[in-house]
């Protein structure tokens, strides 16, 4: 049966346009737009008609980088698929592309698998998968085109963790040269571990246990060397780079430097390093185990460069690396030992909202913010027109936004499963008020009424900047 839905009277955002107008949904993709008002409009009858006046009309947000249940350091990050994407819809964002992960000695396949049996029926939104390589060989070199033809067509490759994710020089380069045949996405994780955990071992010797060690001895300089040889080996592969977590200043000199040479290099940052810093790193009281993420919170002053990449095209993408832990029983497992501390935090929530602010603050366009958060990342990842757009044939993944709403975050009022707030006690103008997933409600005038299971796999082209 045919059904039918009318949003009227918002100002339609997406990353080229602003425009007031009508949008139509028809058995959950949009069916056209039409200036509000015309004589079109006008025409059209629904099922369902949703009042968008006073509100933004924009794309779902995509969040191309999020690791749900992901085991780490002895335990597992605290968002389910089906938690992890509900707080993700009431955020705004309604796609996620997340990590699964090859086990050392088994195959990209089992990986994969074990993340669909996670994810399969557990969704309130649409997922598609990047599958991390741990250990590189010839079977999973032919593993990769395989994949790529079934819509999982992004790598990533860690240079950190030692002894548990880590690639060396050689490794990464033979991946680098297959994804250079068959069309994959290389992400890579620029952090020199080798020289991060000689770090890590002088600081413990040295009684330096406390959290904020945990971004001392993960250095800028090493981030940037890191940056620096990933982007070279890309250039003898002939591959394209997509560097995850950019945080500092000089690994994104190095991103910016690249891309000015015309090579096929590509920036991510995350909210927490453009809002937050070592300065929460340092918080009395082991509280700073809450901000431990690798790469780690950089001094502030790292912050204006991040925000002058995103307008300059320099960074193309904000993505959250959610990976949540609970500060009590899980961060608290590096009480004595920063180097015990689960790595991650949570923001899949949070960023739609954060990155409103930075328009109202000045950092951003109203566009340039729905082009890092939805039409970036979905070109990026092979995603678009389906996600990331308002358009005729697009999914109907929409989300009406009152950016005139004020809100305090705390953990006390959002979803995600875990403790705390990286971002307690910050006010911000700007909330999500309904959001529509493929045509369906998800979020009705901030009452939840999603579903797990209504999320489906998105197999997934090839980088579409390529």
């Amino acid at each position: 049966m045919s059904t039918r839905t009318l949003i009227q009277g918002g100002l339609v955002v997406t990353a080229t346009d602003e425009v007031h107008a009508d949008v139509l949904i028809e058995n959950g993709q949009v069916a056209a737009l039409a200036g509000h008002l015309t004589d079109t409009a006008r025409s059209w009858t629904a099922d369902r008609v949703i009042d968008a006046r006073d509100r933004y009309v924009i794309p779902g947000g995509v969040d191309a980088h999020t690791h749900m249940e992901l085991p780490f350091g002895g335990t597992a990050a605290s968002d389910t698929f089906e938690t992890g994407t509900r707080a993700a819809a009431w955020g705004g964002t309604t796609t996620i592309v997340d990590f699964a992960v090859q086990s050392p000695g088994r195959s990209l396949r089992a990986g994969l698998d074990a993340w669909f049996a996670k994810a399969d029926g557990n969704c309130a939104i649409d997922y598609a998968f990047h599958l991390i390589v741990s250990d590189v060989n010839e079977h999973t070199l032919r593993e990769m085109d395989r994949l790529v033809a079934e819509g999982v067509s992004s790598f990533k490759l860690f240079m950190a963790y030692p002894g548990v994710f880590y690639s060396d020089d050689g490794q990464i380069l033979r991946a680098m040269q297959r994804a250079s045949g068959n069309g994959g996405l290389i992400m890579m994780h620029a952090e020199n571990g080798l020289a991060i955990d000689v770090l890590v071992e002088q600081a413990l010797a040295r009684g330096h246990t406390e959290p904020r060690y945990h971004g001392e001895v993960r250095k800028v300089l090493l981030e940037a060397e890191a940056t620096h040889r990933a982007i070279q080996l890309a250039r003898v592969a002939g591959a394209p780079l997509y560097v995850v977590h950019v945080s500092a200043q000089e690994a994104l000199a190095e991103v910016a430097a690249a891309r000015a040479r015309d090579l096929p290099v590509f920036g991510e940052t995350c909210p927490q390093y453009l809002f937050l810093s070592t300065d929460d790193l340092a918080q009395p009281d082991f509280q700073g185990a809450k901000y431990v993420c690798s790469t780690p919170l950089r001094p502030a002053e790292h912050q204006a460069a991040l925000w002058r990449g995103l307008r300059t095209n320099a960074l193309q993408v904000v993505s959250t690396d959610h990976c949540p832990f609970c500060f009590r029983g899980q961060k608290e497992l590096g009480r004595g030992d920063f180097s015990k501390i689960p790595n991650g935090l949570p923001g899949v929530e949070n960023r739609m909202d954060l990155l409103h602010q930075a328009v109202l603050d000045g950092h951003l366009s109203r566009r340039r913010w729905i082009e890092i958060a939805c039409a970036s990342p979905a070109r990026m990842f092979g995603l678009y027109p389906q996600k990331g757009t308002i358009a005729p044939g697009s999914d109907a993944d929409i989300v009406l936004y009152d950016p005139h709403a004020e809100q305090t975050l705390s953990a006390g009022t959002h979803h995600m499963n875990v403790d705390y707030s990286a971002y307690e006690g910050r006010r911000i103008t700007g909330r999500v008020d309904t959001v529509l997933s493929r045509g369906h409600l998800v979020l009705d005038r901030r009452e939840y009424t999603g579903r797990a299971g209504h999320g489906t796999f998105v197999p997934r082209s090839t980088c579409q900047y390529l």
